[in-house]
Parts: C-alpha cells; structure tokens; sequence
C-alpha cells in the first residue's frame, strides 16, 4: 500500500486555515477553489468534483476539533483503497503547518495522487494567505 505524506507551511493562522478544512462542503469555495470546482453534500458524503472533470465521493470518517484533523475515505473505482487525513497545526509565528497523508491502493497511482496533493497544498496555502491579507476569513 501506498503511503504519501505531504507538507506545506500557510501563512495564515491555525484557526483560520482549521476553519476552512472543517467546512466541509465548501472546497471548491473556501479551501482550493480551481482545483475543486464543485463540493456537494450527501448524507456522510461529500461528492467532489475537480477542474479535471474526475468526480469522487468522500466519506467523512472523522472531524475532530481539537486536533485538527479531518479523515475521509475516497469510495471510487479508480482507487481500490484510499483513506486521507488533513491536519493543521501551529507553526513558528503563528503560521499554520497543513500535513496531508494519503494511504492507497493501488500503488501504481501513488504518483499521480502525490502530484494531486502537491497541487492541491500549494492552491489551499495560496488561498488562505490571500484571505488572510485581505481580512476575508471567517475565524
């Protein structure tokens, strides 16, 4: 199994970002808008669609505040098994520290996952820090 952990430093502060992965419905708006077209919820689901066209179903495992984390599970043929976690945490300054692991299978789409999710960082890092700067952030 395939077992992908990514990083990326947001100059944003831990709540802020925090608040913007937790709404779960709101990638395509709040999170990584471009990268993510459309979010739709279904009951324990979120359905997303991404610029590429490829839609996914996402069953939210797990929100926990206090840590920071959101877990889901991506139910869709083209991964026989993934399972994602997203956690903010405090960094140097204020700065969020956001850590995304992926564990899937099969291992041959390690690579493209692992180019999704450096494409997907770098997008939410962007988005964040704008709302930052501009004071358009909800937390």
């Amino acid at each position: 199994m395939a077992s992908i952990r990514k990083t990326t430093l947001v100059a944003a502060p831990p709540a802020q970002v925090w608040d913007a992965v937790r709404d779960v419905g709101a990638l395509h708006t709040r999170l990584v808008p471009g990268f993510v077209v459309d979010t739709r919820l279904e009951p324990g689901l979120r359905v997303v669609t991404f610029a590429s066209g490829r839609v996914l179903r996402e069953r939210i495992v797990a929100c926990d505040d206090a840590a920071r984390r959101l877990v889901w599970a991506i139910e869709d043929p083209w991964l026989s098994h993934h399972n994602g976690a997203l956690e903010v945490t405090e960094a140097d300054g204020g700065a969020s520290l956001v850590t995304w692991t992926a564990d899937l299978l099969p291992d041959e789409r390690a690579g493209q996952v692992a180019t999704l999710m450096e494409q997907g960082l770098a997008i939410l890092a962007t988005t964040q820090e704008a709302q930052q700067r501009s004071g358009q952030h909800r937390a």
